[in-house]
């Protein structure tokens, strides 16, 4: 006797029954449609006679009018429950969609067990960031907070349709790893199956390794930094938009790269995240062309015009960040700088030494308004160079045998770059804290929720 199954059909589960609602259709091709819509009561304000209730969807909040002698409500109705519910059309030039929905029935789906802890429904939310951190399950319901990681969404996709139009391969490294690549202090053990291991600092290695492979590649994921900073700039777990390119002329043909991606995500996100934008107010910047400055003529100016000391020779202070943004912005107009040629003692045992100047390096960062969110260079693809510069350094190459393969193998010229994409939102967002554009932040204090 055979078994009797029940067939299950390839076809996908359509997320908005409201269907071409909120397409760019013209209103009266909506006038008078019935139909079926699900979401979360947003909010409920009593009228005379009738109430307006705030649907949540996932793209926007729909207005819909509630009037209790022509709607049939199956359940107890509250903010936040559950719906489904059937609906008629109905033009309103008053309301931001230009319609709204007079409900004919309801049926409430599920309902919350008790009173929300924080007013979510409101045009922001009034709570400090650690409340709103604190509940942040709760608190990412609010139009704008949701807006913020919408954004953030538009920025990746744009970033990875220009990779993939660069014909950059995307990877997937491990954030396991036997040695950190960025060296140091910060980065967090663990005890893997009684042997020591870490949590990746970035996929430098990996990335270096597949230029060998595809030439061009690219990883948008997590990195992990066992950095004991308290600020407003840093994460110890925060998403890295890495890639990395062969045969490159030089250092500039990544800054080059690095401007046309952040220009094309930058106009995608105008074509396709307009709504967020305008609902945000986002002061959207020009990327078309983005001034540079070599490191210590850099360091010279902002120390000149604002007449600081040069205190750390070998590094940016935050306050000089945002100086130099400050001088840069004034005389050019751009909210972005490359600052170039960072010195030797303070870039990675892989960065590329300027041969005529080796006290600094062919590598860079791009500050973008006032924030350092990128950097990047060329790597040295010699063997002997590269092992020459481990020595010198006082490393250990047997400890790094399987990334000193490529080099043993042959790589060409290459480089690449790592920007944070929290960082680069809360800028673009201008926000005050970069926690505020993380999801789900995890800096020292913080593992929950």
């Amino acid at each position: 006797m055979m078994t009797k199954f029940e067939t299950i059909q390839a076809i996908s589960v359509p997320s908005y029954p409201e269907g071409s609602l909120f397409s760019a259709e013209r209103p009266e091709n909506r006038e008078n449609r019935e139909i079926t819509i699900h979401g979360s009561v947003h909010k409920i304000r009593k009228m005379s006679g009738f109430s307006f209730l705030i649907l949540r969807t996932p793209k926007r909040l729909v207005q819909c009018v509630l009037d209790s002698d022509k709607c049939q409500v199956e359940g107890f109705l509250k903010e936040e429950a559950c719906i489904r519910a059937n609906a008629l059309v109905v033009e309103e030039p008053r309301s931001k969609t230009g319609w709204e929905l007079h409900l004919k029935r309801i049926t409430v789906l599920s309902e919350p067990a008790e009173e929300m802890p924080v007013v979510i429904n409101g045009k922001g939310i009034d709570a400090s960031l650690e409340t709103l951190l604190d509940y942040r399950p709760l608190t990412l319901r609010n139009e704008k907070q949701r807006a913020v990681f919408k954004i953030q969404e538009g920025l990746c996709r744009g970033f990875r349709a220009f990779l993939e139009k660069e014909e950059f391969t995307e990877i997937r490294t491990p954030k396991i790893v036997y040695q950190g690549a960025e060296g140091g202090a910060n980065i967090f053990r663990l005890d893997y199956f009684g042997k020591d291991a870490y949590l990746a600092q970035s996929p430098q290695f990996y990335k270096q390794m597949m230029v060998g492979v595809y030439e061009r590649v690219f990883e948008i994921g997590p990195v992990f930094r066992a950095e004991k900073h308290d600020t407003a700039r840093h994460l110890n777990e925060y998403t890295s938009v890495d890639f990395e390119m062969g045969y490159i002329n030089g250092f500039q043909d990544i800054c080059q790269m690095e401007a046309a991606m952040i220009k094309n995500s930058l106009d995608y996100l105008q074509v396709h995240y307009g709504a967020e934008l305008s609902l945000l107010k986002v002061r959207l910047p020009e990327a078309d062309s983005i001034p540079s400055i070599r490191f210590h003529e850099a360091k010279e100016l902002v120390a000149g015009r604002y007449k600081r000391p040069l205190c750390e020779k070998n590094d940016f202070e935050p306050e000089e960040e945002k100086l130099l943004s400050e001088i840069v912005k004034k005389e050019t107009g751009s909210d972005f700088v490359f600052v170039t040629h960072y010195p030797t003692a303070k870039r990675p045992f892989y960065a590329m030494e300027d041969t005529e100047h080796p006290e600094v390096t062919l590598s860079f960062d791009l500050l973008f308004r006032g924030l350092e969110v990128t950097t990047g260079g060329q790597r040295i693809h010699d063997y002997g160079m590269q092992l020459a510069k481990m020595e010198r350094m006082g490393m250990d190459p047997s400890l790094f045998k399987s990334y000193l393969w490529i080099h043993k193998a042959g790589m060409p010229p290459h480089g690449g770059l790592g920007l944070g994409l929290e960082r680069f939102t809360a800028r673009l967002l201008e926000m005050d804290n970069v926690r505020q554009a993380a999801m789900f932040p995890r800096d020292i204090h913080r593992v929950m929720p």
